[in-house]
């Protein structure tokens, strides 16, 4: 595989620089932003945007570039963790059901109807409601509601995989089932685990943003994009900047990872293929 084939797909390089360049934002708030994240200037409450503000402040003077940039924290988190979890859940479901007889592969994918059969964000906000609100409960809310599609593409994959003679041979030699999950399975779904965690992070930053946008996920004094959001829709004829620049942070980061996830697995195909350039 070229170490390089970012540089030379266009569809990947400019997500990749974009996702980049915005984690280091999130890294280096407290240096970077301008102002604090709670900083206040009653002389300038809905300045539209300025050079000492570039995109305007909000009800309270609070600067709105300032919040962007901390908010990102929250975005980053609630999108990588919550899919780190859910991928490790699905992936080792999907894996047992897939090398699993008949009976544990039903009770596996019948869990897997019950999740997929009720809608996210009604259950989201069940789950979060009866929790209580706040970053553990979203964590928890989105891992619980989010591995049952996971499980059915790694309980696919897994079933076409052992299907293949070297698996076949390995098990008449009397290889454990840890053996060839580890061995034999795990390194042919690495593309496709790649691919799935790059594709969900996204979903998990939209379903933080809806989430504390109903006021279900983030609460203050913590900020979020979603809470930014929320809080300028009142202000959305008055100041419009205060609900749409957070927005179209939103967009930016969900467009940027599904083109790097979509870029990924066009690289994975053309590889396994023998299309991939060196």
């Amino acid at each position: 595989m070229n170490k390089n084939f970012i540089l030379k797909n266009r569809t990947l390089f400019l997500p990749v620089v974009i996702i980049t360049v915005l984690l280091f934002l999130a890294i280096f708030a407290d240096f970077i932003a301008p102002y604090g994240v709670s900083e206040s200037d009653y002389s300038m409450t809905l300045s539209s945007p300025s050079l000492k503000h570039l995109f305007g402040t909000d009800e309270l003077g609070r600067d709105v570039l300032s919040r962007i940039i901390f908010s990102l924290r929250i975005s980053f988190l609630m999108g990588i963790i919550p899919t780190a979890l859910l991928i490790i859940l699905g992936t080792l479901l999907g894996i047992y059901s897939g090398i699993s007889g008949k009976w544990i592969d039903s009770i596996i994918m019948r869990l897997c109807d019950i999740g997929l059969a009720f809608p996210f964000m009604i259950m989201a906000m069940s789950i979060v409601y009866n929790f209580g609100s706040g970053i553990m409960p979203m964590i928890l809310t989105m891992t619980i509601l989010g591995w049952s599609s996971i499980a059915r593409i790694i309980r696919s994959q897994t079933k076409s995989i052992i299907k293949e003679q070297y698996i076949e041979a390995a098990i008449s030699m009397g290889a454990s089932k840890a053996n060839i999950i580890l061995k034999h399975i795990i390194p042919n779904l690495k593309g496709t685990i790649i691919v799935l965690f790059t594709i969900n992070i996204p979903k998990g930053i939209l379903a933080e943003a809806s989430l504390s946008f109903l006021g279900f996920g983030a609460q203050p004094p913590m900020t979020s994009l979603g809470i930014m959001v929320s809080k300028g829709r009142n202000f959305l004829f008055d100041a419009p900047w205060i609900s749409i620049t957070p927005g179209f942070v939103i967009l930016i980061m969900a467009l940027c990872f599904n083109s790097f996830g979509d870029g990924l697995k066009k690289h994975f195909e053309d590889f396994k293929r023998g299309n991939y350039d060196e």
